[in-house]
């Protein structure tokens, strides 16, 4: 029977990077999945060009995964520490409410962007164990985002500690392709969000459990 999944990304490019692979593994086993995006980008910080073009980037790749709905919360990005938190979980809350994923991936609490951590904190504030069943949410997993998660500060709270993996070999390089559609997010080579840095992150989770490619999350809660 196809699961219900959601894929929480602060910045529409989060996603991608931390469970891409396993969001194409879920669309092929035929699972319905959809996109939450925290964030949009705003003037004066943004052009007008680079606004509209981060909103044709978002289409392209929901496109590509194939997802069955998008959600945009439009809270501003780089600013939601200024917000009350009660008004990023009310947003979070009416999102994950209108889906009812069974499957949540979030990203990593840790992360050095002060955005994720807002997201992550608000989201488990939402996501109670008692209050899981009621979203129909069974499984919180967070994931890692190159250029966030490993540039947070050495603090023991912080660290991403994997204890689930997901092959992901056969679906890399169409990662990868997706990646690339973010022209306003993308690096180029030697730099954490490039195609070398994004191969060898999986290739390295890979390593870890026997495969050629996998990527890694955090279980944070499950409930049977």
């Amino acid at each position: 029977m196809p699961r219900k999944v959601l894929a929480i990304s602060v910045h529409p490019d989060d996603e991608t990077l931390g469970c891409g692979g396993t969001l194409l593994r879920h669309r092929a086993d035929g699972d319905q999945v959809s996109w939450l995006i925290v964030t949009r980008a705003h003037a004066p910080q943004w052009t007008a060009e680079i606004i509209e073009s981060k909103a044709g980037e978002i289409e392209r790749v929901a496109a590509a995964y194939g997802m069955s709905g998008v959600v945009r919360l439009g809270l501003p990005t780089v600013r939601l520490d200024a917000l009350p938190q009660a008004e990023v979980m009310d947003a979070l809350r009416g999102g994950i409410e209108g889906l009812q994923p069974e499957i949540v991936y979030l990203v990593h609490g840790g992360d050095v962007h002060s955005d994720h951590r807002v997201v992550f904190q608000s989201t488990m504030c939402v996501l109670k164990a008692f209050s899981m069943g009621k979203l129909g949410v069974r499984r919180v997993l967070s994931y890692e985002t190159l250029s966030s998660t490993e540039a947070a500060p050495p603090e023991g709270g912080r660290q991403f500690l994997p204890n689930v993996y997901h092959d992901v070999t056969s679906y890399l390089e169409r990662k990868l392709e997706i990646m690339a559609l973010y022209a306003t997010e993308a690096q180029g080579d030697p730099w954490p969000r490039g195609p070398a840095a994004i191969r060898a992150l999986a290739r390295y989770r890979g390593a870890t459990v026997g495969v050629e490619y996998a990527e890694a999350f955090m279980l944070i809660r499950e409930v049977g």
